[in-house]
């Protein structure tokens, strides 16, 4: 007999959090500077969402590790990312410059970006629906 998904399963929840994550990093983004948002909050706190949503997303294909070997491997992705903004081709950088490119992979390396992502992972695994 197949096992139904209940309504309030982790992985639903999970979902859930990715789209509600991925709504406010891009409406932050749109949106943070015409609300007069700080710089700091527009542009960290873009990186902490993604952040979020790399914990997220991670969660949904490993479902069954723990919450923190989910947040070692979005970090690892995510310092992935930001370390492969060091590369350069011309293909590489015309798709960078698509919105995209720059909402997936980036345009500048950035320090403070590794520590952003880090916040928002560490939020994600805190706030982790098996966490409860």
């Amino acid at each position: 007999m197949r096992k139904i998904i209940q309504p309030r399963s982790p992985q639903i929840l999970r979902l859930a959090f990715l789209f509600l994550v991925i709504v406010f990093g891009l409406a932050l983004r749109r949106f943070g500077y015409a609300a007069d948002l700080p710089f700091i909050v527009v542009k960290y706190g873009g990186s902490a969402l993604w952040g979020a949503m790399a914990y997220l997303l991670v969660a949904l294909f490993v479902a069954r590790s723990r919450p923190a070997v989910i947040a070692v491997m979005a970090l690892f992705i995510a310092i992935s990312v930001e370390l492969f903004r060091l590369y350069h081709t011309p293909w590489l950088d015309a798709f960078r410059l698509t919105t995209a490119g720059a909402l997936l992979l980036g345009r500048i390396f950035s320090f403070w970006n590794m520590l952003a992502y880090a916040i928002g992972i560490a939020a994600a695994c805190i706030f982790d629906p098996v966490r409860r």
